[in-house]
């Protein structure tokens, strides 16, 4: 017999500027005044996101939903949720980026879009829908945007990061695109702002802009930074590591070029903390974008950086920038070669301590389904360099990860979700030691959503 775990709630209705009512929660029984908030004696805290639809199948734009359950009880298969509807909704106009703490006791926010675009929240997690808030608000939108990339730094909980890059073609005298001149462009000028968040007090704590630089020759074919993402500090403590997407336009038209052939994959390396002296550095290995998406793209692990690529025409590789604040050329993984397939490209994954990881992935052979293609979890040697999929999830044509964000590492576990867009599914932990696979609790699902990780 399934237990359906919610709290008993009074959900009060707020409009939010996408018009769909959102709710937050009034708790009709207070807590244990004994209880110290965060705390779990179950286990640490798996909070679960689910993304509503929004027009679309999939899309999850409908906002973001979270519930949390203890990791005692999301390893029960008897255990039932319903995120969607009785989660909390987190403040944000679309999908939330979602970051928590190490041990899974405070959620970190900052809304993207609309009118709160940009507000930094935390909430400390009580178990349920109970998200309390905790600290003040602090919106980043001045220095960044009301759309954010943002990331929190693995320094034990105390910073954030979050990025932009502003794009403006420069041209010279010599000539316009109507006289059909072929020297008129020069070069795109590509500037980065960075801003770091002090997480535990809502406080900024420094911003700078910088003007990112490719060869002279790269900029004459009208290559540039187009899109930055996901900072990662070093083991030092005194660089910062930012993935980058390199576009390209025409230097004959000054249009976007999309047939522009996929650059080695390039990385933003500057001072931190004062956020001076951007270079970029280049890989031998692997080719493509080095910002991922919604989910974190490159981790610290036993002393060296790890990081996806993305778009690579051989297929992702995990890349490895060492200690020198330089790419690794002689640490070569291509999950291509490791899993067996063709056009493998990593959606998210994350690493244990002793470098074991899981990895959320497509390939040329997956399916397309109602929102895209088809995804797969593999586990994954960080030092073997080795993958396999791991085929105790199951996997429908409409499994779909390409927004996935959040994995839960508790020691050598590592916690997943799985369910098709619009059908239920289960959480699923991953000894990524031994290989056994766990199934947990189960997710309700609703008509067209999804779920985008654990926290």
């Amino acid at each position: 017999m399934k237990r359906n775990l919610f709290n008993v709630k009074t959900l009060a209705v707020l409009a939010l500027t996408s018009g769909l009512l959102f709710s937050c929660s009034n708790d009709d029984s207070p807590l244990d005044p004994g209880k110290v908030p965060g705390e779990n004696e179950d286990g640490r805290w798996i909070t679960v996101a689910a993304a509503r639809m929004g027009e679309n199948l999939g899309d999850g734009n409908g906002g973001t939903l979270i519930y949390s359950i203890s990791s005692k009880d999301a390893k029960d298969p008897n255990v039932s949720i319903e995120p969607f509807d009785n989660g909390f909704i987190v403040p944000s106009n679309r999908t939330a980026r979602l970051q928590s703490s190490e041990d899974g006791s405070t959620i970190f926010n900052i809304s993207y879009a609309g009118d709160t675009g940009g507000n930094y929240t935390k909430y400390t997690v009580n178990g349920g829908q109970d998200f309390e808030q905790t600290g003040s608000e602090i919106s980043i939108a001045p220095y960044v945007g009301s759309a954010p990339r943002w990331i929190k730094l693995f320094d034990r909980d105390q910073t954030g990061a979050a990025v932009y890059v502003n794009t403006e073609n420069q041209f010279n005298d010599n000539g316009t695109p109507d006289d059909e001149s072929d020297d008129f462009y020069e070069r795109t000028e590509a500037t980065m702002g960075i801003v770091t968040l002090d997480l535990q007090n809502s406080a900024i704590k420094e911003f700078k802009e910088s003007s990112l630089r490719l060869s002279d020759e790269l900029e004459a074919q009208g290559y540039y930074i187009g899109r930055i993402d996901m900072p990662t500090l070093n083991a030092a403590g005194d660089k910062l590591y930012i993935g980058a997407r390199i576009s390209k336009v025409n230097p004959e038209t000054g249009e976007r070029d999309r047939d522009a052939e996929t650059l080695e994959s390039k990385t933003i390396v500057l001072d931190y903390p004062s956020l001076e002296n951007p270079t970029v550095i280049t890989s031998q290995v692997g080719k493509g974008n080095t910002n991922g998406y919604r989910s974190i793209n490159s981790f610290l692990v036993n002393g060296s950086v790890y990081q996806a690529n993305q778009g690579d025409p051989n297929g992702s590789h995990i890349l490895k920038i060492d200690a020198n604040n330089d790419y690794d050329n002689s640490y070569v993984f291509n999950l291509d070669e490791a899993l067996g397939v063709e056009d493998a490209y990593i959606l998210a994954w994350r690493p244990t301590a002793s470098g074991k990881a899981v990895v959320a992935y497509r390939h040329a052979g997956s399916t397309e389904g109602v929102a895209g293609a088809q995804g797969y979890f593999a586990l994954v040697d960080l030092e073997a360099k080795t993958a396999q999929k791991i085929n105790e999830i199951p996997y429908s044509e409409n499994f779909y990860l390409f927004q996935y964000q959040g994995f839960v590492v508790d020691g050598d576990e590592v916690y997943v979700t799985e369910a098709p867009v619009g059908e239920n599914g289960n959480i699923y932990i991953i000894d990524t030691q031994t290989g056994k696979v766990t199934k947990g609790a189960e997710l309700v699902n609703v008509e067209g959503s999804h779920f985008i990780g654990v926290f």
